[in-house]
């Protein structure tokens, strides 16, 4: 069963707050119910709470999908890891979720305005030993709490190319689960229905957002930052850039879960009620056409 989802980032931005900061909770959950989403990602407005989370989405009629968790397993072991993430799980496990999204956010330049992209970290082969093993013992972990772990490659961070979201699921045990992100995989160079097809069994978690390619061609000819390229407008809704979400979803007929649209923009520039209507339609154009 597909279930369709949205993240908050199209409203009030996580890396640079300043974006959509002025944009009430109550209004990004009142536009996501109106456009059709079933539930919501974990923003920065939302409470970390769980007695008081749910009835606030519940008001909506919303499910709280998932959320986002950085970790630093290059840093530290998995077992501290664990213990800093207790929190977060725990409040994922009581809001009923399934999945816990978590990326390697060690030297990540994605939350750096001023960073260009080609200044993103790489790790050594003794960084890649740490973080496959203790990725793996932290999944394991989690999976024994009761959630399972997906891990979001992402621009600006360790995991960012095709090669490495490769080499990331060939060195990890079956534990660890990939979140397939359609914009982030194209714009770090990989075909996201190809790389649905090769991971078809391990991917656990969806987020869809489209490319625009111009600008995406501008970023790396003028060495943009993450956050710069997203203010230019980098990212949309699916259906409104250059990524085959049909494609993509013919290589995930087995799929069961959720399928969320997070694409951030400026919403001065992109009316987040507007996109949320316009994402949500064509994913599920996209998926029935699949």
């Amino acid at each position: 069963m597909i279930r369709i989802g949205a993240n908050p980032i199209g409203w009030s931005n996580d890396d640079m707050v300043e974006l959509g900061g002025h944009i009430p909770l109550e209004q990004c959950l009142t536009e996501a119910k109106e456009a059709g989403f079933e539930g919501m990602e974990l923003g920065n407005k939302f409470p970390r709470d769980a007695m008081k989370l749910k009835p606030t989405l519940d008001a909506h009629g919303l499910a709280l999908v998932s959320g986002w968790y950085s970790t630093f397993l290059i840093e530290r072991d998995a077992d501290a890891e664990f213990a800093a993430a207790h929190a977060h799980a725990a409040l994922l496990k009581a809001m009923g979720c399934k999945v816990l999204i978590a990326a390697e956010c060690t030297r990540t330049v994605h939350g750096d305005k001023e960073m260009p992209l080609s200044r993103r970290p790489v790790m050594t082969d003794d960084e890649w030993s740490r973080l496959t093993t203790r990725l793996t013992q932290f999944a394991e972990r989690l999976h024994e709490f009761g959630l399972a772990l997906v891990y979001h490659h992402h621009m600006g961070t360790v995991v960012q190319s095709e090669a490495e979201i490769d080499y990331l699921m060939a060195e990890t045990g079956p534990c660890v689960k990939l979140l397939l992100d359609t914009g982030h995989a194209l714009w770090g160079g990989a075909d996201p229905a190809a790389l649905a097809s090769r991971h078809r069994d391990r991917i656990a978690h969806v987020h869809t957002k489209d490319v625009r390619q111009s600008v995406m061609a501008k970023a790396a000819r003028e060495d943009w930052s993450f956050l710069k390229s997203v203010v230019e407008g980098v990212y949309t809704v699916p259906g409104d850039g250059m990524i085959d979400f049909i494609a993509v979803f013919r290589e995930l007929k087995a799929y069961s879960g959720w399928v969320v649209v997070e694409a951030e923009q400026d919403p001065e520039k992109a009316n987040p009620a507007i996109y949320a209507k316009l994402g949500c339609d064509n994913v599920k154009r996209f998926l029935a056409q699949a």
